[in-house]
């Protein structure tokens, strides 16, 4: 069975229907308006099916989205990665789409919600956010009215329970740290920050914190829980007991006292009384505060303390990330090798992730380190479809892979040691002199970020231009960031690093970045090229003031020289490819057929010498 399936997952057709519904639902609850967002009560862009509330209203199944209902409008807010994907899924005549960017919803709701009660879910809404669009509505007349009783989850009558995935225990052999050290570090964090208690809303942190991994989310082993951890005391962990087998309830007990999820507000009534209580507004529920400020509890507002530690990798870690881009960069070339000697018009999109999957498979298995899972649903685009950031294939989309044509397939893997993320995008046949200078563009943006050196105290805002420099100066750009954190067999997508024109994160020594420019011509082509990377120690340059951060590259398998144009490339930018190659050689090699290392021999060999 595969970790993915390419059934068309979006319905739009009883939008309209729905949108009635849930407009006479907000009538019985006393508000002129709801918003919707693509969020569960954790706040994470993983949910389950359960909480999947946007793309049941809309049909917009994308993994950042808010819908705003009016009296007589209804909208679907998205960024640039969906904005093609928005105006194919959403009924026309029951929503419109808007840029989350240039419009963000709480401008939209100073222009068209004067005088109006906005309702919204305190359990779908950060802290943070629901303080902004509160100031923004008091200022035009409005209000934003908290909804303890979701009227959307009134009119879903058939919504699924939510999940049960079992819990596995995550050995120290792979995190580094026992699980007790590292929540007595978590304590003292809490205590600096002034706080008597914290509660970890994310899942990932909570994962971290308990040395636990779950399967409540597709591709990400993610436990759906709460944890409360106070200064003194015992922590409370809130998860599901029919997600833990003896031996894990057992070794979990041994940490911390578990408590049914359904008890989590009530418990915490009596927990926040009287006490300073840590939450994370960017990341905390709404309705957190409301319990915590009820029971007379005070509240300190401090980031997530899991969330830097968690991303400043530990050796054990690094060590276990190496061997899995190992693994995986060989699973991907030999997938290449393959993809090559298929004629054009021989293979599908949907063919070619099945392939993929297949060949990660049989690599992790002879490693002795089995597949997990893949760390997200494959992006397989062909042509047109390569155009969408984060197309996703499906049995109506599905294309067969012509000469002549890009093809873009962005995928990764979830091993006990790794969590991988690669994009490589192949010519198929001869591709036009357009593609391939674009193609290069992106490419030299990847080598910069590859091969920058920066101070202490670097952040991602201040590095992601140089992965654009050389698409602006032809008059491009992409619509989405050049990097994302990544976990350690955790999310593959992981705050607070990242680099785009958001990261105010530092990059610090261990963490785990992305490196993905690209460029989308809509309805034509679309191109990227990515590698995972990992912040270096400072180190000295010679004659140089101060030492200096880098990059090592974790992630091996040839870029296509058949898309580049090489006079567009610097001297110094061929010496790093063709050495990127020499060590995608010696790195991958070993572990490919005979056949699959003369076709890497050749397909990596210096482009100098081309």
């Amino acid at each position: 069975m595969m970790f993915q399936d390419f059934d068309e997952t979006s319905d739009a057709s009883q939008s309209v229907s729905r949108l009635e519904r849930l407009r006479l639902a907000l009538s019985e609850a006393g508000v002129d308006g709801f918003l919707v967002p693509r969020a569960d009560e954790h706040q994470g862009e993983y949910i389950p099916p359960s909480a999947a509330r946007l793309a049941w209203l809309t049909g917009f199944t994308g993994s950042a989205g808010t819908a705003l209902v009016l009296p007589d409008r209804a909208v679907v807010f998205t960024d640039g990665r969906y904005t093609v994907q928005v105006r194919a899924q959403i009924d026309p005549a029951a929503f419109t789409p808007e840029s989350s960017v240039e419009t963000p919803v709480a401008d939209y709701l100073k222009a068209h919600a004067k005088g109006l009660r906005i309702g919204f879910d305190p359990w779908l809404h950060t802290m943070g956010e629901v303080a902004a669009l509160t100031k923004g509505l008091a200022e035009i007349g409005g209000a934003l009215v908290p909804l303890h009783r979701n009227p959307l989850d009134q009119c879903w009558q058939d919504r699924p329970l939510p999940p049960k995935g079992a819990i596995r225990l995550h050995p120290v052999a792979r995190a580094g740290r026992e699980a007790a050290e590292k929540l007595a570090d978590l304590g003292h964090a809490i205590r600096d920050a002034g706080a008597e208690a914290c509660i970890l809303t994310d899942p990932a942190s909570v994962a971290w914190a308990f040395n636990i991994r779950g399967s409540d989310v597709p591709h990400t082993p993610l436990p759906l829980s709460f944890a409360w951890l106070p200064v003194e005391g015992r922590p409370v962990l809130f998860v599901d007991g029919d997600k833990l087998s003896g031996e894990v309830a057992e070794a979990l007990s041994q940490l911390a006292e578990i408590a049914a999820p359904e008890s989590f507000e009530g418990r915490l009534a009596g927990l926040a009384k009287g006490r300073a209580v840590m939450l994370d507004p960017a990341l905390a529920a709404d309705r957190l505060r409301e319990i915590v400020v009820a029971a007379g509890g005070t509240l300190i507002e401090k980031g997530d303390p899991a969330r830097l530690p968690r991303a400043r990798k530990n050796a054990t870690e690094i060590a276990g990330s190496r061997s899995a881009h190992r693994r995986d960069g060989a699973a991907v070339s030999s997938f290449l090798a393959w993809l090559d000697r298929q004629p054009p018009g021989s293979v599908t999109e949907i063919g070619a992730a099945e392939k993929l999957e297949a060949i990660r498979r049989t690599f992790g298995e002879r490693d002795g380190m089995p597949l997990r899972d893949i760390s997200f649903d494959t992006i397989s685009g062909s042509g047109p479809n390569a155009a969408l950031p984060h197309y996703r294939v499906n049995r109506v989309s599905d294309r067969t892979l012509k000469a002549g044509e890009l093809f873009l397939i962005d995928s990764g893997g979830q091993y006990d040691d790794g969590t991988t993320d690669i994009t490589r995008t192949v010519a198929i046949g001869v591709v036009s002199d357009e593609m391939r200078q674009k193609f290069t563009l992106v490419l030299k943006g990847m080598i910069a970020i590859s091969t920058a050196r920066f101070p202490k105290g670097t952040r991602g805002l201040d590095l992601d231009p140089l992965a654009r420099v050389a698409l602006w100066r032809a008059g491009c750009d992409y619509a989405h960031g050049t990097g994302h954190g990544v976990g350690s067999f955790l999310a593959v997508h992981e705050g607070p690093q990242s680099i785009s024109r958001r990261g105010m994160a530092v990059l610090e020594e261990g963490m785990i970045v992305s490196n993905e420019p690209g460029y989308y011509a809509e309805g034509r082509f679309g191109i990227r090229t990515e590698n995972l990377l990992l912040v270096e120690a400072p180190t000295s340059i010679d004659d140089g003031d101060a030492p200096m951060h880098g990059f090592e590259t974790l992630t091996f398998a040839p870029i296509d020289r058949r898309a580049m144009q090489p006079h567009l490339l610097s001297g110094e930018e061929i010496t790093w490819l063709d050495g990127y190659h020499q060590e995608v050689r010696r790195v991958v090699g070993p572990l490919l057929s005979p056949d699959d290392r003369v076709w890497l021999d050749e397909v990596t060999r210096p482009l100098s010498a081309a």
